[in-house]
């Protein structure tokens, strides 16, 4: 039934613009759901798709720059500040999936007890190093920090990773005993084990979405796509590369 879904919504986007190459820019939590569904996504239309994956910092830097894209996907506030810089069009925003905060170790080593906001800081206060990113999970751990009170006694065991690089990087080498990322960026990271999300009400789903870009050449194409990877038929898909449907 949702292959079926699927080849519905494929036969009917194939019709709408004739086979194009769509460029998008992207930020890294969606791509390996995202990756499936454009596979699919161009066996069904005929179109090709061109992505750079990169950091929120990159990606933003990028579209600065004047670089060429058709679509861009990033968290949904990232893409309502491009609207707002006239880089993305108007009320094109469509909301793709959300996901949350999650911490993971080096693979092999011990798993913190994370499953109380109680026990979430007695962790936080006995490891020797945190890893955290420079996009929307990096920023908002540092307001839980904040939240739990302890901002100032981890200060010193932080280290951030340059945009576009995964925090499970710093995991995985032993940089750091354990580091903050969505969820969906740590569960198919080699060389780390993911431990849980964030407990309690520290959690905070973050939404990624899509916007058009103002200079798309492909804005028809891009929009079809569009249309694909938010579908309800996207949502097994979705789901199993640890992020949740928009709706």
């Amino acid at each position: 039934m949702r292959t079926a879904s699927i080849a519905a919504v494929a036969l009917l986007i194939s019709g709408i613009a004739s086979a194009a190459e769509i460029k998008v820019a992207s930020t890294q939590a969606t791509e390996e759901a995202y990756k499936e569904l454009v596979a699919q996504f161009e066996k069904s239309t005929g179109h090709k798709v061109t992505t750079y994956y990169s950091g929120t910092l990159n990606v933003q830097k990028r579209i600065a720059d004047g670089e060429p894209y058709d679509l861009i996907i990033m968290a949904g506030p990232a893409i309502d500040d491009q609207i707002k810089l006239g880089k993305a069009v108007a009320g094109s925003r469509v909301d793709f999936a959300q996901s949350g905060t999650g911490m993971a170790v080096k693979k092999g080593a011990p798993k913190p007890d994370i499953g109380s906001v109680d026990a979430f800081k007695k962790a936080l206060l006995a490891t020797k190093s945190i890893g955290y990113s420079t996009g929307p999970s990096g920023i908002y751990m540092l307001s839980v920090f904040e939240k739990l009170g302890i901002a100032d006694q981890v200060k010193s065991k932080l280290k951030q990773t340059p945009s576009g690089v995964f925090v499970g990087t710093l995991i995985a080498t032993g940089e750091t005993e354990v580091g903050f990322q969505q969820i969906s960026e740590l569960v198919h990271f080699d060389g780390i084990d993911y431990v849980g999300p964030l407990p309690g009400d520290l959690q905070r789903m973050t939404m990624f979405s899509t916007g058009i870009h103002a200079g798309a050449k492909q804005a028809e194409a891009a929009r079809a796509l569009v249309k694909y990877i938010t579908a309800p038929a996207a949502a097994p898909v979705i789901r199993k590369h640890g992020l949740e449907p928009a709706s």
